[in-house]
C-alpha cells in the first residue's frame, strides 16, 4: 500500500512528470528546489526546473516511504525511466509552510 502524503506533496507528485507550471503551482511564491546540486528559487525557476527535466526525460515516480521529522516530510520514491541510473530510489525531503511546498532537496 502506498504511502500518504500530505496534500501539496500528493499534489506536487500527481504532476510531477507533467506540465512544469502545475508543478510550481504546489510551491509557496519564494520556495527552493535543490536538485542535482543546483538550486532553483521561486515559481518561476521550479516551473522552468520541471519543464526542463519532463521534455528531457520521460519517468514514473512512485512513492514508497514516508517519515516525518519535525518540520520536514521525507518521501522515498522509486523512479523509472530513461535518465541514466535508472531505475533509481530518490529522497525528496519536503518542508510544507500554511499548506504550499517552501522548499523541496531531492537526493539519492
Amino acid at each position: 500500500m502506498p504511502p500518504v502524503l500530505p496534500k501539496p506533496i500528493a499534489a506536487c507528485f500527481a504532476v510531477d512528470a507533467g506540465n512544469g507550471t502545475a508543478v510550481a503551482d504546489c510551491f509557496t511564491a519564494d520556495a527552493v528546489v535543490v536538485d542535482e546540486r543546483r538550486t532553483y528559487g521561486g515559481r518561476y525557476a521550479i516551473a522552468r526546473w520541471q519543464s526542463e527535466t519532463a521534455a528531457k526525460y520521460r519517468y514514473t515516480s512512485e512513492p514508497i516511504a514516508i517519515e516525518n521529522a519535525g518540520d520536514s516530510t521525507t518521501v522515498t520514491a522509486h523512479l523509472v525511466g530513461n535518465f541514466p541510473g535508472s531505475p533509481a530510489d530518490l529522497r525528496y525531503a519536503f518542508t510544507v509552510v500554511d499548506g504550499a511546498i517552501a522548499r523541496l532537496e531531492i537526493v539519492p
